[in-house]
C-alpha cells in the first residue's frame, strides 16, 4: 500500500479530525485549489484571446468569435461527465496529477496557432475544444475534496475549493490583457503582432495568453503527485456510482446547480463580447474580469452561510435576486443602438456574478445534506452497522452527485454566449436571451422551494 493512500479516514469521528483528519484534508484542499485556478483559466482563456483576434489578421465573423469563446465551455461540460466518476475509481491523488499536467496540451497549442493570422478556423475550433480540459477538471476535483471533510464543513471546503478555483475566470481576464503586451518569453515566445485598430497601432504577444500559464502548471502537477493523497474507503467502481441516475435529487439538483454554476460560466465566458457588441465605446477588456472576480470570491461566503442557515434558503434568495438583476441588465441596455447606460448595465451584472457565486456555494451545500439525509431515514432503526454503511453510501453519491451536477451545469458556459450570438443574429439584440433567463430561473425558484425550501419540503436542507 502506498504512502499516499489513506487506509483509515473517519472525518465523522471527532477525535480523529481533531488529531490528525483535519491537516490532511487541508493539505490536500489547499493543493487542489491552485490545480483547479490554472484548469479554470485555461477553460476561459479563449473569452479573452477572441477579443483580440480581428485586430491581428484573423479573418472572423461576430459569430464566430462567440462560438470559439462558447465551445470551451461544451467540451468541458461533455469531460465533466466522465471526470465525475474518475477519482474512485483511479483515486484522487493520480487523477489530480494527470488531468493537470493535460492542460498543456491546450495552452502550448493557442500559444502556437495565434501567431499566425492563416491558421484556419478549424484548428482555432479544435484548440478551443482542447480547453475542456480545464472544465472537465471541476468535476472530478470537487469530488475528491468532498470526501475529505466532514459534514458540517463540507459547504465551507467546497467553497473554497470552487470559489478560489473559480478565480481563474478573474486571473485569466485580468491577467491576458496585461501579459501580452510584453515579450516575456525572449526568442523562444516568438513574434509579436501588430495589433491594428482605426489608426492605432502597437504590438502585442497574444501567444504568452497560453505560454503564461505553462511553468505553473508544471509545478502544480508535481504539488499534487508528491503532496495529495487517496483515500482506500472512497474507491468505488462505475456500476456503484451509477446509482445516482436513479435519484430523483440528482436530477433536481442538476437542474438548479446549472442555473447557478451555468450562469457563473455562461456570463464569464460571454462577458467580454457582450459588452463589445452593446457599448462600442468601451474596452471590455478593462472591466470584464471583474464579474468572475466577484463570482469566484463570493462563493466561499455562499457556503459558509450556506452551513449556518442552511442551503436552500440561501439558493432561494440567490434566484430571486438573480431574476430582478436580469430586469436590471434588460433596462439598462442600448435599444436600436441608441441609449443604454454602461455602468448601470455594469452593476447589474457585477450582481449577477456575486449571486451566481453565492448560490454555487449555496447548492453545493445542499447536495450532501440531502443525500446525508435520504440515507440516515433508510438507516433509522437499523442499528450502528447500518448507520455506517449509510454514511458511506451517502458520501459516495454526494460525490458522483456534485461531479455529475457540475457536468451538465457546464454546459451553460455554452449556451450563454451561444445564446447571446443566436439572439442577436435573429432578433438584432440579446434581449431574448436575457428573458428566456428569466423563465429558467423561476422554474428555479419554484423547484427549490416546493422540494427543499418550504416548510414540510421532502428533503429540508
Amino acid at each position: 500500500m502506498s504512502a499516499h493512500v489513506l487506509t483509515r479516514w473517519e472525518p465523522e469521528n471527532s477525535a480523529f479530525w481533531q488529531q490528525e483528519g483535519r491537516a490532511v484534508a487541508r493539505r490536500n484542499l489547499w493543493i487542489s485549489i491552485p490545480a483547479l485556478l490554472l484548469a479554470f483559466a485555461i477553460w476561459q482563456v479563449w473569452s479573452v484571446a477572441v477579443v483580440n483576434l480581428p485586430n491581428i489578421g484573423f479573418k472572423y465573423t461576430p459569430n464566430q468569435l462567440f462560438w470559439l469563446a462558447a465551445v470551451p465551455a461544451l467540451s468541458g461540460a461533455t469531460l465533466r461527465i466522465f471526470y465525475s466518476f474518475m477519482v474512485p475509481i483511479f483515486g484522487g491523488r493520480l487523477w489530480t496529477t494527470l488531468t493537470t499536467a493535460s492542460l498543456l496540451i491546450p495552452a502550448i497549442g493557442l500559444g502556437l496557432a495565434v501567431q499566425n493570422p492563416n491558421t484556419s478556423y478549424v484548428t482555432m475550433m479544435m484548440l478551443a475544444l482542447l480547453c475542456g480540459f480545464g472544465g472537465g477538471n471541476f468535476s472530478s476535483s470537487m469530488a475528491n475534496i468532498s470526501f475529505f471533510f466532514p459534514k458540517a464543513e463540507k459547504g465551507t471546503a467546497l467553497g473554497l475549493n470552487a470559489g478560489l478555483g473559480n478565480l481563474g475566470v478573474s486571473v485569466v481576464q485580468f491577467v491576458v490583457p496585461l501579459i501580452i503586451t510584453m515579450g516575456v518569453f525572449g526568442a523562444i515566445g516568438g513574434e509579436s503582432q501588430i495589433w491594428v485598430k482605426g489608426d492605432q497601432t502597437k504590438q502585442i504577444w497574444l501567444q504568452n495568453a497560453g505560454f503564461v500559464w505553462v511553468p505553473f502548471i508544471i509545478v502544480s502537477s508535481l504539488a499534487a503527485w508528491f503532496g495529495m493523497n487517496d483515500i482506500a474507503s472512497a474507491k468505488a467502481s462505475f456500476a456503484d456510482q451509477a446509482v445516482i441516475f436513479s435519484r430523483k435529487h440528482n436530477w433536481l439538483m442538476c437542474w438548479l446547480y446549472l442555473g447557478t454554476f451555468g450562469s457563473f460560466l455562461g456570463f464569464a465566458a460571454g462577458f467580454p463580447l457582450l459588452i463589445k457588441s452593446q457599448f462600442a465605446g468601451v474596452n471590455p477588456t478593462q472591466y470584464a474580469f471583474l464579474g468572475a472576480l466577484v463570482g469566484g470570491l463570493s462563493r466561499p461566503f455562499g457556503g459558509w452561510l450556506s452551513d449556518k442557515i442552511g442551503g436552500a434558503k440561501v439558493t432561494q434568495f440567490v434566484f430571486l435576486g438573480m431574476i430582478a438583476g436580469v430586469m436590471g441588465v434588460l433596462a439598462f441596455l442600448p435599444h436600436g443602438g441608441q441609449g443604454g447606460n454602461f455602468w448601470g448595465f455594469f452593476a447589474c451584472f457585477l450582481a449577477l456574478f456575486a449571486l451566481t457565486g453565492i448560490g454555487n456555494g449555496s447548492t453545493f451545500m445542499q447536495v450532501p445534506a440531502i443525500f446525508s439525509t435520504l440515507h440516515q431515514r433508510l438507516a433509522a432503526g437499523k442499528g450502528g452497522e447500518a448507520q455506517q454503511q449509510a454514511v458511506a453510501s451517502a458520501n459516495k453519491e454526494a460525490a458522483a452527485v456534485l461531479g455529475f451536477s457540475a457536468a451538465l451545469a457546464a454546459y451553460g458556459g455554452f449556451f450563454i454566449p451561444k445564446s447571446y450570438g443566436t439572439s442577436i443574429e435573429l432578433t438584432g439584440g440579446v434581449e431574448a436571451a436575457l428573458y428566456a433567463f428569466i423563465v429558467f430561473y423561476v422554474s428555479c425558484v419554484l423547484i427549490n422551494w416546493w422540494y427543499y425550501a418550504r416548510k414540510n419540503a421532502e428533503v429540508p436542507c
